[in-house]
């Protein structure tokens, strides 16, 4: 039961009961039609690889599934504190249809979600409905009870109770009323009830241990990979940019030294150009540095960086940050930078003028949620900033969700796991 349907003393708050309810209806309302659609989708496209066009239309397909489960995952997280790590196997970027479509097919992630899907939109759906059907049927039995027993037909039941008249009526009422004391107790519960079936669909077992320690292998060497890259360059950037410009700069200094007595006027104007260089490469020096630690995230934390972050976009930027203490070095570093890569592909590519940035920590999770007005479709593929990010977030077992319909807005979550 997460915080919000506990008051200090251990019991169900009244709020609690009600956001539970909203809460399951909206998912019962938004799961099912997404749950059917993502179904039949899979098995019309699917059935149709034979053919050749499944072929193109499955990974697209596929994807979308995935992207239907890591929304469900974040909302077991977020709003029953159920945690449901993926396990995805990571494709190729370079990859063709044909490698696409087979390789999704192999992964047994893909199939733990096509099982998920039937188990979603029917004891999913009665489960997360459950909530606010118990806190809101007992209304009808009050309404019964006030008259409303008089407009329906003879032999109407609530419940076990057959309403044939007045007295019948307030027998009614007394059934709602032990609902709705149920409720009080049930409520939160049931909605607790429909993410513990989510993950157990959803989740890993003891029999899939050996792939999550595949992929984090893989995850693992992505980061060594990523290391690599970066070092490389970092000696490419100090190669050519400021180690040039020192280079420059000291060979001005020995003309200037040659010059000091023969032509002081020449002299001059190369302690001019010297200084200028100096300058140079000390600002490329700087921005080097920024790139591989920014000194604001290491004095001042990730949400000082963010805001310094958001200070230099070009969109109007508004930043929210409830986070209580640091978080360890390498998970500061690791948001940072993928909240930076998710900033850059929403100015480069969204179209929106207004972007707003969400970054808290509940439940041993730091979250970063990144959301803009723009036109939408983002997508997390191959050869995209998103499949960066998620392959720098799943060194550190982090979770990406994407939210883009066309027409927007789209909204990016990013999970990482910290003390």
């Amino acid at each position: 039961m997460t915080m919000d349907t506990m008051n200090g003393n251990g019991r169900t708050t009244g709020r609690g009961i009600g956001l539970a309810a909203v809460r399951g209806l909206a998912l019962a309302l938004v799961s099912l039609p997404g749950a059917v659609l993502c179904f039949c989708l899979s098995l019309v496209s699917i059935a149709l690889i034979p053919i050749g066009v499944g072929l193109v239309t499955t990974p697209y397909v596929l994807t979308g599934v995935r992207a239907f489960a890591d929304w469900r995952r974040v909302l077991a997280a977020e709003w029953g504190g159920v945690r449901i790590p993926p396990a995805y196997r990571p494709l190729p970027k370079d990859a063709n249809p044909w490698s696409r479509t087979f390789g999704m097919l192999r992964d047994p992630a893909t199939w733990r979600d096509l099982r998920w899907l039937p188990v979603d939109m029917t004891a999913g759906f009665v489960t997360a409905l459950l909530p606010a059907a118990l806190l809101l049927y007992p209304l009808e039995g009050f309404a019964l009870a006030i008259g409303l027993w008089r407009v329906f037909p003879d032999g109407y039941w609530y419940g076990f109770v057959p309403v044939t008249g007045q007295a019948s009526a307030f027998g009614a009422a007394a059934l709602g009323l032990v609902l709705l004391f149920l409720a009080h107790f049930l409520t939160p519960r049931l909605l607790a009830v429909h993410f513990r079936l989510t993950r157990a669909v959803l989740g890993g077992n003891q029999r899939e241990l050996a792939e999550r320690v595949r992929v984090l292998t893989e995850t693992r060497r992505d980061a060594v990979d990523a290391s690599a890259a970066e070092l490389r360059r970092i000696e490419r950037d100090l190669h050519d940019g400021a180690q040039a410009r020192l280079v420059a700069v000291g060979m001005d200094l020995g003309t200037i030294e040659a010059l000091l007595d023969k032509d002081p006027a020449q002299a001059k104007e190369l302690i001019a150009q010297a200084r200028k260089s100096s300058v140079e490469a000390l600002a490329e020096l700087r921005e080097l540095v920024r790139g591989i630690h920014p000194p604001v995230l290491a004095e001042r934390g990730l949400g000082d960086a963010v805001r310094a972050l958001a200070l230099r976009l070009p969109v109007a930027t508004e930043v929210s940050v409830d986070l209580p203490g640091r978080a360890q070095a390498p998970v500061e570093s690791a948001a940072y930078f993928a909240v930076s890569e998710v900033l850059a592909n929403a100015v480069k590519h969204s179209g929106a003028d207004r972007i707003w940035i969400d970054l808290h920590r509940a439940d041993g999770m730091l979250r970063a949620t990144v959301t803009d007005n723009g036109k939408g479709g983002a997508v997390i593929g191959a050869g995209s900033g998103l499949a960066g990010v998620e392959r720098r977030l799943g060194t550190f077992d982090g979770v990406l969700a994407v939210s883009s319909p066309s027409g927007g807005p789209t909204m990016v979550t990013m999970e990482i796991p910290c003390a």
